[in-house]
This record gives structure tokens, C-alpha cells and sequence, in this order.
């Protein structure tokens, strides 16, 4: 069966009765276990060794935007995530996020999941309109996705359908494999010391920001202000289209 967006708002509306009760775990709604690799879209954005390397925080470039979710069978997570955020209002201010996270998962009775970072996760953002436009940050937000479902497709195989805190889906994700595609689930980088500040709910948030000044860093600033600067240009020719 094929799960189109409005299929899947629709079970997003669903959430508050679903995750009201205990969980059951079967064949109608978790058709194989949450363990391994999963990846959204085309598949080119892969938890790993080939996405991000924490030692130096940096990245190597996946072709396309997407992510995956790699969970392992003693409870670790890891998130890989490649982006373009646009701007209603700005239609060639179109942010770029890649980033990079793991830690704990648990499978809640509720039906959700809840992960917590190990506290080294970070991430890119390049904003060509704002006064910094490229840096890089901590990321290390726990996240709660309010059910999540696995589906088996005729055609793709396994999906992974995650609904997050407000109910709202992500992109499906199809199985890579069953064994998770993640680095060591120990620290990896080393962390200076931080603030902490509220994000709401209990959640903390690392206030460190450094901004990409080392040579080290030139070029992936380079190639995610590129991919920006493409991706507002296809915008902007998009709407002079629309205009003649």
C-alpha cells in the first residue's frame, strides 16, 4: 500500500487516541522491528562514517536532502539530517541546516519514543540573509515522536513512519539495513564548557555558537553556501516564471 501525505496526516490526527493506551507490538502496525538503518527519499543522506566525522565537526555531502535514523538493539540512536528551510516572505532566503546527532532511545508503553543526546551532536546552518551567515552549533535536543509506525510495502520494502511531538509526520523512511550504520555510541568529540538554556518541556539546549573562521572549515562552508545560493536561484526563476 502506498502511504500518500494526506494518509499520513490523517494518521497524525489519529495520535492522541493511539498513544492514549499501551503500545502492541504486531504485524498490522510493526511489521518488523525498529532495529537497523533507515533512510528517507533517495536514500543519499546515510548515518555512518561517510556523513559526519565529530572529531572535527565536519561533513561530507550527501547529493540530496534527507534523512536517516539508526537504532541499535541496546538502545542507542543516531540521526543524520541534510536540509533547505524556506522563507514565505523571502523567497531567496532559503536556510541550509546539516547536522548530526546520537545518544539513548526508549521505546515508551505510550506508543512514543523518546531520544536523548550524548551531548556531542552539532550542526551547520547557512542563512544568507542573516548578519552571521554561516556557523556551526551544538545540537543536542531530546526529541520526542509521539508513535511511530513500520509498514511493509509491496514495492520498497519495510517503512518507517515517525510522527513527532505535535503529531506531525516525518518523511517515510525506507530500511537500509538491519544491522544499524552508526559510529561509536561513546562521546566523540571533546566539549568545552557551555550554558544551558530552557527550549521548553525540560529540554536543554547547548548556547555555544563557533563560528567558521578555520581553514579546516572553508570548505564546507563552500559547498553548503553553494548549495543555498542554488537552490534560492531555482526559487527565484521559479516565481519570474510564474510573473511572465
Amino acid at each position: 500500500m502506498i502511504f500518500t501525505p494526506f494518509i499520513c496526516l490523517v494518521l497524525a490526527s489519529l495520535a492522541p487516541s493511539a498513544y492514549s493506551q499501551d503500545i502492541i507490538y504486531n504485524a498490522e502496525h510493526n511489521a518488523t522491528t525498529i532495529v537497523g538503518t533507515w533512510s528517507s527519499g533517495s536514500k543519499n543522506v546515510m548515518t555512518g562514517a561517510g556523513f559526519a566525522n565529530p572529531a572535527n565537526q565536519s561533513f561530507t555531502y550527501p547529493k540530496t536532502t534527507g534523512v536517516s535514523y539508526s537504532f541499535s538493539d541496546d538502545g542507542f540512536y543516531e540521526i543524520a539530517r541534510y536540509r533547505f528551510n524556506g522563507n514565505g516572505s523571502e523567497p531567496t532566503c532559503i536556510t541550509g541546516v546539516i547536522g548530526w546527532v546520537h545518544g539513548h532511545y526508549s521505546l515508551n508503553s505510550n506508543g512514543s519514543i523518546t531520544m536523548v543526546p550524548l551531548g556531542d551532536g552539532y550542526q551547520q546552518v547557512q542563512d544568507p540573509c542573516a548578519a552571521v551567515s554561516n556557523f556551526i552549533e551544538d545540537y543536542n535536543i531530546t526529541e520526542t515522536y509521539v508513535q511511530w509506525r513500520i509498514f511493509q510495502d509491496p514495492t520498497t520494502g519495510y517503512k518507517l513512519h515517525l510522527f513527532q511531538f505535535d503529531g506531525a509526520p516525518l518523511a517515510p523512511q525506507f530500511q537500509v539495513s538491519t544491522t544499524p550504520n552508526m559510529l561509536p555510541t561513546t562521546l566523540l568529540r571533546n566539549l568545552p564548557t557551555t550554558t544551558t538554556t530552557s527550549a521548553g518541556n525540560g529540554v536543554k539546549t547547548q548556547a555555544r555558537r563557533s563560528l567558521l573562521q578555520k581553514k579546516s572549515n572553508d570548505a564546507p562552508a563552500s559547498h553548503l553556501a553553494v548549495a543555498v545560493a542554488a537552490t534560492a536561484g531555482m526559487v527565484t526563476m521559479s516565481v519570474a516564471a510564474l510573473l511572465l
